[in-house]
């Protein structure tokens, strides 16, 4: 299958643009960034990991679902520019971590970031944007101080765009199985548009070519305390997203081309992103999935995936039609979305099989999710942790501290 003509990588990279299409362009219109930045830097990233990797994985960057809570919690504190400062630093510790693994092996993350710490981090960044789903599934902003659309009819539109999300991922079958998001989302607009909530009047006036909106950071040493140990998580499920590569391609790729590279490109890719004004990027599960169907792992067709996000940022009406999708749509959306994070979490701490009658792990996992869901802060001088990121550390910090034998 790998022995295929031009013309057929590039059609089957434009099929895995469109399977990563729906998640790709979710996270940005979630946190207020750019759709059109978005796929940009998803295309450059993804042609940065593979010049790294020597292109020898078949994996397609994009948009993190992870960093959606900072990004909306950090626009909304320091703005856009100070936010995207935080992302490139988490691009950064990515790099360390690679020239880490490049030092000392695999095992020092897996020393440093157990599941007991991963598990309840990633938990934290689900269960603590529930109540944003909830309140943009009933028609709200997403902090619910503001109603946009009438509740009953958002509710209803919601679930439309939530139990076809989940239908699909339950019974479709083929490629149609790896498209939830997108199909919700389409489902979600029709039914928004019968409703009249949709306004067209933006995608009339825009052009056809359109420069996306590129923004530069800024230096913000809050931001990044803020945003940097949640990059924690997102940089172990790295590895899991390897692993997975590895296993449907038949590869060893944490061997060749390494972690260390793999980790390198990802950092690359979401530095070069936070950079530009886009989300950080992270390899995509649904793409792999394509790939395990399709049975072509010729990391080129990757390339051609890439190249057509980069010629879709330009194109000015489809951002705009990006920017007509309602509320509801996007909040039934993340009811399946947020909790899904948050149960990957626990199941992370089910598969390494965590004791949580030994104390110690207990301690770790009590602490890790009433710190992060609770909101709890710790101010220094200027410098303020809290949420997510303070979880984070806060695990880290009793991993190493508390001895392997409580009680």
């Amino acid at each position: 299958m790998d022995n295929l003509k031009k013309w057929q990588m590039a059609l089957l990279g434009g099929q895995m643009l469109f399977v990563a299409f729906g998640a790709l362009v979710l996270v940005p219109i979630l946190t207020g960034l750019d759709p059109a930045v978005a796929l940009f830097t998803a295309g450059i990233g993804t042609l940065i990991f593979q010049l790294v990797t020597k292109r020898q994985v078949p994996v397609f960057l994009a948009s993190s679902f992870a960093f959606i809570a900072p990004i909306i919690y950090g626009t909304q504190t320091w703005g856009i520019a100070a936010t995207m400062s935080g992302l490139m630093a988490a691009g950064v510790l990515y790099m360390v971590l690679s020239a880490c693994i490049a030092w000392r092996g695999q095992g020092f993350i897996h020393r440093l970031l157990p599941p007991v710490v991963v598990g309840p981090v990633i938990m934290v960044i689900g269960l603590g944007l529930a109540p944003v789903a909830v309140h943009m599934a009933m028609g709200k902003t997403g902090d619910g101080a503001i109603q946009l659309v009438e509740q009953s009819e958002a509710l209803v539109v919601a679930a439309i765009a939530l139990f076809v999300t989940i239908g699909i991922s339950v019974w479709a079958k083929g490629l149609f199985r790896l498209l939830p998001i997108l199909s919700g989302i389409i489902a979600g607009y029709i039914a928004a548009v019968a409703f009249g909530m949709v306004d067209f009047s933006a995608v009339a006036s825009a052009p056809w070519f359109a420069v996306p909106n590129f923004t530069a950071p800024e230096w913000n040493w809050q931001a990044v305390l803020y945003i940097l140990p949640i990059a924690i998580a997102p940089a172990v499920e790295h590895i899991g997203d390897v692993t997975a590569i590895s296993a449907v391609a038949n590869k060893d790729y944490l061997k060749k081309p390494g972690l260390h590279r793999t980790m390198l490109g990802d950092g690359l890719a979401t530095s070069t992103a936070a950079f530009l004004g886009g989300p950080p990027n992270t390899t995509y599960s649904e793409v792999s999935g394509a790939v395990a169907l399709t049975k072509v792992f010729n990391p080129v067709v990757m390339t051609w995936a890439a190249v057509f996000a980069i010629v879709l940022s330009f194109c000015g009406k489809l951002g705009a039609v990006l920017s007509t999708i309602p509320v509801p749509v996007m909040g039934g959306i993340l009811v399946l979305l947020f909790g899904t994070i948050a149960a990957i979490g626990m199941s992370s701490l089910v598969k390494a099989q965590v004791d949580l009658t030994d104390p110690r792990n207990m301690i770790i996992v009590a602490v890790t999710l009433v710190f992060g869901i609770g909101g709890m802060a710790l101010q220094m001088g200027d410098l303020m942790l809290k949420g997510i990121g303070l979880a984070a550390i806060s695990a880290i910090i009793l991993n190493l501290i508390l001895p392997r034998k409580l009680g």
